[in-house]
């Protein structure tokens, strides 16, 4: 993890916090459920002091909108609280705020690189690229679909958030 420090007088090195931004196309459904996921998994971990999420849509669809309900169900099922979130809009200033900026699927990854300045593009990267036990390329969309896709939904983000916090040398606690 690059870590930046900065120093003031007669004071320990403080770290810059690594943030991380988890974008869908709504942020009703898969970035609100990868952001919750990784935020539990930072702070079972204790790295919350070290690693901030958010997350953000492509789109306006759903501005100010808490997640879809069918998302906050399942993902309370396994422990994920994802009631205070609140959907809002990517931005362009969001590429030099945050580390990474992760996208669910080839359609977020362009509509993020078209508003993306291209010195940012190595910010963007798939969340499926993390994944250590699913080979799929992108976490598909389950708003129109059933239970089992919220489902899976889950299953792929939990993968790539693990990987993610073992790719930098943070792997979550088991149990």
């Amino acid at each position: 993890m690059e870590q930046i420090r900065e120093q003031s007088a007669g004071s320990r090195p403080a770290t810059k916090r690594k943030r991380i931004l988890m974008v869908c196309t709504g942020n009703i459904c898969r970035s609100p459920t990868a952001h919750g996921v990784l935020e539990k998994m930072v702070a079972d971990a204790g790295l919350a002091d070290r690693i901030e999420v958010d997350s953000a849509g492509t789109h306006d669809y759903h501005v100010g909108e808490a997640p879809d309900r069918r998302s906050q169900a399942h993902a309370a099922r396994r422990g994920y609280d994802l009631s205070q979130q609140r959907a809002r809009q990517l931005r362009a200033e969001d590429f030099t705020a945050f580390d990474q900026v992760l996208v669910m699927d080839g359609a977020n990854e362009s509509a993020a690189r078209r508003i993306c300045p291209e010195s940012e593009w190595h910010r963007v990267q798939r969340l499926t690229d993390f994944c250590t036990e699913h080979s799929a390329r992108e976490v598909p969309d389950p708003y129109y679909g059933g239970d089992r896709g919220f489902e899976d939904v889950l299953d792929l983000v939990e993968d790539a958030c693990a990987g993610l916090l073992a790719t930098l040398g943070m792997a979550p606690r088991k149990g």
